[in-house]
């Protein structure tokens, strides 16, 4: 007997929950991001394995930077490469992503510079020191290839829209197709 019921939809490649290479991340900015994310929370686990402290001031400085670059650097890269960013309401995320980025490459290069400077000489204390400095290169490349790739994200003549929602340099706004507001004769 031959089947009744058949498929009635085709499978949609576009609801994978992962979206590689999407407007908001490229493949290879992606990889770096991932590389972002195990150097940070290295960094941290190395840290928090430290028994005594020379100088505890950058030693949680240190903590600090590299548990925020590990958690946050962890949820944009979620919220860049899944169809989450839509639901976020969030519309300049090539902004928000140079931004953050920036600001951790550079708190990861201070952290990491006075924890190198200030401790006491462990081996695991030299290794967190290391993998600071390894995802502050990271973050400063990821910096760089977004910069190649998009342009300054807050000048006008960047690749990436304004975000804002407006009309785009350079070009005329069409007129209304509809009119929303048309007098009515009911003398309202």
């Amino acid at each position: 007997m031959p089947d009744v019921y058949s498929s009635t939809t085709a499978p949609n490649p576009q609801t994978s929950c992962l979206v590689v290479p999407s407007s908001a991340m490229e493949k290879v900015r992606f990889g770096i991001k991932v590389v972002q994310v195990l150097l940070s929370f290295v960094a941290f686990i190395l840290e928090e394995t430290v028994l005594r402290c020379f100088s505890c001031l950058a030693l949680y400085f240190f903590e600090f930077v590299s548990c925020t670059a590990f958690l946050f650097t962890l949820l944009l890269l979620i919220l860049l490469t899944t169809t989450l960013q839509r639901r976020v309401g969030i519309s300049c995320w090539p902004k928000l992503d140079f931004v953050y980025t920036a600001v951790i490459a550079v708190l990861f290069l201070i952290s990491s510079v006075a924890f190198a400077s200030n401790h006491g000489g462990s081996t695991v204390e030299k290794s967190a020191v290391a993998f600071g400095f390894l995802a502050s290169l990271m973050f400063l490349l990821d910096i760089g290839l977004f910069w190649k790739n998009n342009g300054f994200p807050f000048s006008g003549n960047g690749k990436h829209g304004s975000g804002g929602g407006g009309v785009a340099a350079g070009t005329q706004a069409s007129p209304e197709a509809a009119k929303l507001n048309t007098p009515t004769s009911g003398g309202e």
